[in-house]
């Protein structure tokens, strides 16, 4: 038994260790995303920002004219202005440091995706170091709760980047973010390894909070899009403004190395939208769990009420977009309205609020 128990704290040291280990190569991660971002933002920006508000304004000068040959009445749109390829096919086609137009910013952006791989390793072995420390899932408190969910986003991310998908401008935000999670894991939310309580020895552990782990980070993918967006909707919109209005020389550097807006706002859409069937299947098999568990299908118990808050923001937000036909703007405050809901579910009712789910402390 003695020997059991020490495996099991050698077990959880080592985890600790290696999401310590997973933080230190995040932050080179992070730094040599910012390298990207930094030597990605020289003057070829500029001069390509310039160039497609010109493009732009011929753009729309030529459509009037041909109108007017015509005979029919001229209607003036802001035009669509897309991120001019660098090479290949695709928008932004290797990441902001590329876009910027240096080739120093994007091997800095190469650099960045190694390490985070590097880091992401480390961080899936803490997570399963801790799985083993205890022989259960690594999900039983906030703490391990956050680990798990931060190294899933990121798993996500560099899935997509697997597949060929134009997805490094994620990185930058997405290494920020999981640095946060993981500093207020272990600094805040940290619980020792340790057993679970009699009402979590479920195989339903396994499947629920598991799918609502994927499910909200899919989410925060969706919602940094979205929130990206809502930036890079309002560069293109003064770089078609009159002369006076156009963006500052800070502003360009930027978001000119971002997608365009509507493949911003598309991939937000296609995101929630796949993962959407997931986070309502999360929501039926918590009920399964807690008919099994506490005699009840549904008790309006806090958790309960924020998870179907949460969906049905989400069902909201697809729904206006399949019906109503709302894009752009409002779609993203939808969509990032949805995942301010999840986020209280997680942080607010498990910190303020005591509820049938308050059995594990943070």
């Amino acid at each position: 038994m003695n020997i059991a128990a020490a495996a099991n704290e050698t077990l959880a040291h080592n985890s600790n260790l290696l999401v310590y280990s997973a933080m230190a190569v995040y932050t080179l991660a992070f730094l040599a995303h910012m390298a990207e971002w930094v030597f990605g933002s020289r003057s070829k920006v500029g001069r390509t920002a310039a160039a497609l508000t010109a493009q732009a304004k011929a753009t729309a000068t030529v459509s009037v004219r041909k109108a007017q040959q015509q005979g029919a009445t001229a209607v003036l749109e802001r035009p669509e202005v897309i991120t001019k390829p660098v090479a290949g096919s695709r928008d932004v086609p290797d990441g902001p440091g590329a876009a910027g137009g240096t080739e120093k910013g994007d091997l800095y952006g190469r650099i960045a995706i190694s390490l985070t791989v590097l880091s992401w390793a480390l961080h899936v072995g803490g997570v399963v170091t801790r799985a083993l420390s205890v022989e259960r899932a690594p999900w039983g408190n906030m703490y391990e709760f956050s680990t798990t969910f931060a190294s899933v986003a990121v798993g996500l991310y560099l899935l997509l980047l697997a597949l060929k998908k134009n997805v490094r401008w994620i990185g930058l935000p997405l290494v920020t973010t999981v640095l946060l999670d993981l500093g207020l894991a272990v600094s805040v939310l940290y619980t020792a390894s340790d057993q679970l309580v009699p009402a979590l020895h479920s195989y339903w552990l396994w499947i629920h909070v598991s799918c609502a782990i994927i499910s909200g980070a899919a989410l925060y993918l969706g919602a940094v899009s979205a929130l990206l967006f809502l930036f890079r909707d309002s560069y293109e919109a003064k770089l078609a403004a009159p002369k006076g209005k156009q963006p500052g020389a800070f502003a360009s550097s930027v978001l000119e190395r971002l997608p365009s807006a509507a493949s911003l706002d598309k991939f937000s859409y296609r995101v929630n939208a796949t993962i959407f069937p997931l986070w309502t299947f999360t929501i039926i098999a918590g009920s399964i769990w807690a008919e099994a568990a506490w005699g009840r299908y549904w008790g309006w118990d806090p958790k309960e009420v924020w998870a179907f808050i949460t969906w049905v923001a989400y069902a909201t937000y697809l729904h206006a977009r399949a019906t109503a036909g709302w894009k752009g703007r409002r779609a993203a405050w939808l969509g990032l309205i949805g995942f301010v809901c999840y986020l209280i579910n997680y942080y607010g009712v498990n910190i303020f609020v005591t509820g049938l789910h308050s059995y594990a402390g943070v």
